[in-house]
């Protein structure tokens, strides 16, 4: 089975598996203070019963849920704190994924992004354990001690968590050693980018993966610093030849740019080709459309596993690209076909209940981070012909 499994993994990076969240908890020991999710709390935890349900459909329902591969998605809050039902439902998916005969038993993986607090706590990691080559878990550390505890607090106390988490780092990479780490920056802590980024490093992670929150945040003078710290980062990078053993997301061949050449007007959000399931039993496009994620929206609810998905709900979301949501602007703007943006962000807010109506909150930063990538990718080539070409890169480009 694991032969199969490595065999199958070009199929995670075409795009052609499903992916299914089960928000098994909105509680979460943290506070931070970017996190989108607003309505967490300690009250809506999932039932197996609705887990069991939501799988049923979409394991019976092989007509919608035809891809190749699947990604069952948990998250939270903070998903390990449900460690036990998420074991029951990971049991009950791989036995009916084989009592079916289902494709997609011999192409699936659990996915777990967490706040990295109780990674090292028994259950945890029997769980790991068990589940250790079809599993993938990402710890979020944000950087040195103080940009991760300028954000990601506890609550009720305002305590950083760093300590709590770090302390796991070296478990979680003897498990996973290529495994990612997720840095989340917002206007508070741009100041802090570069060293962030080379701690992380120097912690061992290869591979560090940062977003800008797409919420609207940003002071002016905002981009002009973020580009700063990473035309810092840069040189940091290629000069002690980071690159070539360590990866960041900020620096992509493919930034700026479609991201499919032969289509660029498709929509860059996958909301409406994934599938969210909440506690009592709703079906959403993406866990951003759910209740808890909207500030003054109401949520978009495609169906429940009674029910299952309503089709002409979903539609609309099947109908969206570039060209349908985007202001002039934004056609027109040098890097407009390689722009990512969050379908539910969108939907939030925008003037009125449209998902068709783009958010541009992000634009000056995300301009920023391409003049920072096109600087990176030409003193790295020229660094690469200089030495003859002989260079191993870690990351997008072929070098």
């Amino acid at each position: 089975m694991d032969e199969l499994i490595k065999n199958n993994q070009g199929v995670w990076q075409e795009e052609l598996s499903k992916n299914i969240t089960f928000i098994v908890t909105k509680d979460c020991q943290l506070a931070c203070k970017y996190c989108y999710l607003v309505g967490k709390n300690t009250k809506e935890r999932m039932s197996f019963d609705v887990a069991r349900k939501a799988i049923d459909y979409i394991l019976s329902s092989r007509e919608i849920f035809n891809e190749q591969s699947v990604v069952w998605d948990f998250i939270g809050g903070e998903p390990f704190l449900e460690i036990d039902l998420i074991d029951s439902i990971c049991d009950y998916i791989k036995t009916e994924m084989y009592k079916l005969n289902h494709p997609w038993f011999n192409s699936y993986r659990f996915s777990f992004s967490t706040n990295g607090i109780n990674y090292n706590s028994e259950k945890v990691q029997q769980f790991v354990s068990k589940n250790l080559t079809h599993l993938s878990v990402g710890v979020t550390i944000d950087g040195t001690r103080r940009k991760h505890d300028l954000n990601r607090i506890y609550k009720g106390n305002d305590k950083g968590s760093y300590d709590d988490v770090v302390k796991n780092i070296p478990l979680w990479l003897s498990q996973f050693p290529n495994g990612g780490t997720k840095v989340t920056i917002s206007s508070a802590d741009i100041p802090y980018i570069k060293e962030s980024v080379m701690h992380l490093f120097s912690l061992g992670i290869h591979q560090v993966n940062i977003n800008c929150v797409f919420e609207s945040v940003w002071r002016d003078g905002d981009d002009v610093l973020f580009e700063d710290q990473l035309l810092q980062l840069a040189d940091e990078i290629i000069d002690g030849e980071w690159y070539k053993d360590y990866a960041c997301s900020f620096f992509s061949e493919t930034i700026g740019k479609p991201i499919d050449l032969e289509c660029e007007n498709q929509n860059w959000c996958g909301a409406g080709r994934m599938l969210s399931i909440d506690a009592a039993g709703n079906y959403y496009p993406c866990t951003r459309f759910a209740a808890y994620s909207l500030r003054s929206k109401k949520p978009i609810i495609i169906g429940n596993v009674d029910d299952g998905i309503n089709k002409n709900l979903l539609r609309p979301f099947l109908t969206l690209d570039l060209v349908t949501q985007s202001p002039r602007e934004c056609l027109e703007c040098d890097v407009a076909s390689g722009c990512a943006w969050c379908q539910g962000e969108n939907y939030d807010a925008a003037d009125t209940d449209t998902i068709y109506q783009r958010s541009t909150a992000i634009c000056r930063m995300h301009k920023a981070r391409v003049r920072a990538n096109n600087y990176y990718w030409r003193r790295l080539y020229r660094k690469i012909d200089m030495q003859g070409g002989d260079i191993h890169c870690r990351g997008c480009c072929d070098c």
